[in-house]
Formats: structure tokens, C-alpha cells, sequence
């Protein structure tokens, strides 16, 4: 084998050792960090309670104005019932309490038009391209240093709502009580569609949406063991 043919090799295997460290590296480095899945292990002091779908209940209210019937002014109401999520709950501290992320399958919104619903899934919202919106919650204004079961609590609960993969940050007033095993709450607030990048509703000399859509959320959890 002569001097060049050797210089060669080592050179190449040089490079793939260096390839091959350099891509280990980078998987290190940028590889994501893995969340615990829900239903995991319960931190020590904390209780979990779990959202039952077909129980809870996520409600938006929209104005509209209704062209073929003289203009008249009326309320859209949606409900969808696919709503899920986990709450841990500290008894002894509930100051660290916290509130996992709400997921909502929009899509399954129901009002009392099927084609307002049609209309809402395939163009404005496009719910049927982008079913799913969460609400992640990141601080919790108002739980007090101690609980006794039964009393209601009045909450400031922000986080960020993601809707067609648009994120924004949002506050809802809320009140929440638990009874044993059994946890209630209501949660409202406001956000404007365009906010969400998608127009208000509207069917040419049908009808008309405000921007505005008042949410609420009405959840019904139960103690997991």
C-alpha cells in the first residue's frame, strides 16, 4: 500500500469519526425534552382529579345579526362535550394546586343550526382542518392557604389559548368548588376571532357574527387513584 493510498484512509476515517461525534452531539443538545403523560405518577401531596368528557361542557355565545328576518339581533349558542384535562389538587397547601392543559374538540361544536355548525367546521373556524384547541394554563390567582370541602372558590386563571394553531394569552374568571371526590367549575371569558386568524361568520344576505365570542367552560372532574 503506498504513503498516499494510507494518508487517504486515515483522513476519511478522521471525517467520520468526526461526523459521527458531531451528529451525536447535536442530538444531545436539540433533542426535545419529553413531558410526563397524563395518567403518569401523582407528585407526592397532590390529588389528581380527571375532566370527564360527556359531563363537562364548553359553550360559546356569539351575536348575530339576521338579515332574512328584518335584521333581527339574535345569540348563536355552541356546545361541544368532548372535553378533556387533569387538575392536581393539594389539600394541605392549595396554593400549589395547578391546572394541566384543557383540550377541547372543537369540531363536535353543536348549535341548534346544522348549517351554521356546516358553515363553522368547513370555512370560518375550520374546525374540521384544525379540531382540536387547548388552553394551558401558567398561574392561578385567588386559592387560598387553606380548604375545607364544599366552599367555592373565585379564581383568575391565566394561560394561553391556542386555537388553529394560534397561540394567545387569555384570562378566565372562574369558580370552582370540591366536594370529596367530585370536582365542579365554572370558567367564562371573551376573545375576538380575528385575534385567532379567522373572520367572524357571515352568509351573504343571511346573516352576520360579531367579532366577539363569549367562552365558557363547565367541568365536572372526578378524584383519580
Amino acid at each position: 500500500m503506498t504513503d498516499d493510498l494510507r494518508l487517504r484512509r486515515r483522513v476519511w476515517t478522521l471525517l467520520t469519526v468526526l461526523l459521527f461525534a458531531t451528529a451525536v452531539l447535536r442530538t444531545g443538545t436539540n433533542a426535545p425534552q419529553v413531558a410526563a403523560a397524563p395518567g403518569g405518577p401523582v407528585p407526592a401531596g397532590l390529588q389528581r382529579f380527571v375532566i370527564v368528557p360527556g359531563e363537562s361542557q364548553v359553550i360559546y355565545r356569539v351575536g348575530e345579526v339576521l338579515f332574512f328576518e328584518n335584521n333581527r339581533f339574535s345569540i348563536a349558542v355552541g356546545t361541544t362535550t368532548v372535553v378533556r384535562g387533569e387538575i392536581m389538587v393539594d389539600r394541605a397547601n392549595p396554593r400549589n394546586s395547578r391546572i394541566g392543559t384543557i383540550t377541547i374538540d372543537i369540531s363536535q361544536f353543536r348549535s341548534d343550526s346544522a348549517r351554521r355548525d356546516n358553515f363553522i367546521r368547513t370555512r370560518s373556524l375550520e374546525s374540521a382542518r384544525f379540531p382540536i384547541a387547548e388552553f394551558t394554563p401558567t398561574d392561578i390567582q385567588g386559592l387560598p392557604e387553606t380548604y375545607t370541602d364544599g366552599r367555592e372558590l373565585a379564581l383568575q386563571i391565566a394561560g394561553n389559548l391556542r386555537i388553529r394553531d394560534v397561540a394567545r394569552p387569555t384570562t378566565f374568571a372562574a369558580t370552582i368548588k370540591i366536594d370529596g371526590a367530585h370536582l365542579t367549575g365554572v370558567a367564562t371569558t371573551a376573545i375576538k376571532m380575528t385575534d385567532f386568524g379567522f373572520d367572524p361568520p357571515s352568509i351573504g344576505g343571511m346573516l352576520r357574527t360579531e367579532n366577539e365570542a363569549k367562552l365558557e367552560f363547565r367541568i365536572v372532574a372526578r378524584a383519580s387513584q
